[in-house]
């Protein structure tokens, strides 16, 4: 059975960065693209940013381009998302997911396995 545990939100001001990381378990993860999406209230899940099974090749929405980073960690099984000059507007729960294939993809439809999510809390 695939696990994914995100952990590293939390509250920030404006400005401010934070680090997610999503530790997985269950599957060969050097054989997998990741993903991070993120949800807030009333809206759908949105794509983030997504990176291939080598870490080669990574593609983000337009709306964080320049300010998130994601990176992977194949020895310890681990994607991470460097968030760095947060805004109010980037405030949602922020979920990593796994594809059962190595390409990578933006849609959530794509990916076959999520963790439960982490909330960033951006302040004014």
């Amino acid at each position: 059975q695939v696990q994914l545990v995100e952990s590293g939100g939390g509250l920030v001001q404006a400005g401010g960065s934070l680090r997610l990381s999503c530790v997985v378990s269950g599957r060969i993860f050097s054989n997998s693209a990741m993903g991070w999406f993120r949800q807030a209230p009333g809206k759908e899940r949105d794509f983030v940013a997504t990176i291939n099974w080598s870490g080669a090749v990574t593609y983000y929405a337009d709306s964080v381009k320049g300010r998130f980073t994601i990176s992977r960690d194949n020895a310890k099984n681990t994607v991470h998302l460097q968030m760095n000059s947060l805004k109010p507007e980037d405030t949602a729960v922020y979920y990593c997911a796994v594809r059962n294939t190595a390409v990578t993809a933006t849609s959530p439809r794509a990916y076959d396995s999520w963790g439960q999510g982490t909330q960033v809390t951006v302040s004014s």
